[in-house]
């Protein structure tokens, strides 16, 4: 059938100098695992799922995540300070593969703003999309538009490295998803 890995991230913007992030990644409606939110640390809830990959690749998802956390928050705060953005805010977002049974596969990432869908990335021509039309949203769509390495690594990440390592997670979790 088709699965899907999403992986979904809740940032509480109190003010300029202290952000909350919450993060989760599920298997179709399988918990995989959480962020710690004071390390920003994997907590692994499924027994299988530590083993399916090496520790190096854990390791290297680990300081991505870490890498990816510090720019978002950074880029953020830049942009709500610019926009005159007031304080506290949430930032969503939501973003993962879909695997079909032809082995073709969908990317997808969305971002929500105070709970209302903001952004979402179109894989096909790396570009970002307005959800809604305002000042805030066309400026964030400009800069996450000129910031190419993030919209290069939002990519790679979720058209090779999501797909390849969902094919991992079914083996391994394969009873998990037939009790499903």
């Amino acid at each position: 059938g088709t699965f899907t890995i999403r992986l979904l991230q809740t940032s509480t913007f109190q003010n300029t100098s202290f952000v909350d992030t919450e993060g989760l990644g599920l298997l179709e409606d399988i918990e995989l695992g959480s962020l710690d939110k004071h390390t920003w640390t994997i907590r692994f809830y499924q027994p299988w799922l530590r083993s399916a990959l090496p520790r190096s690749d854990w390791d290297t998802i680990e300081n991505m995540i870490k890498i990816y956390l510090q720019q978002f928050h950074h880029l953020v705060n830049e942009g709500a300070m610019q926009k005159d953005v007031p304080y506290p805010f949430v930032a969503q977002c939501m973003a993962g593969c879909e695997l079909y049974p032809n082995r073709t596969s969908r990317v997808f990432a969305y971002v929500g703003y105070n709970g209302q869908d903001f952004l979402s990335f179109n894989a096909d021509n790396a570009t970002w999309l307005l959800s809604q039309d305002t000042n805030l949203s066309r400026y964030v769509q400009a800069v996450l538009q000129n910031y190419t390495a993030f919209s290069e690594l939002v990519e790679v990440l979720f058209n090779d490295t999501c797909v390849d390592d969902m094919e991992v997670f079914l083996l391994s979790g394969k009873a998990a998803l037939e009790r499903q």
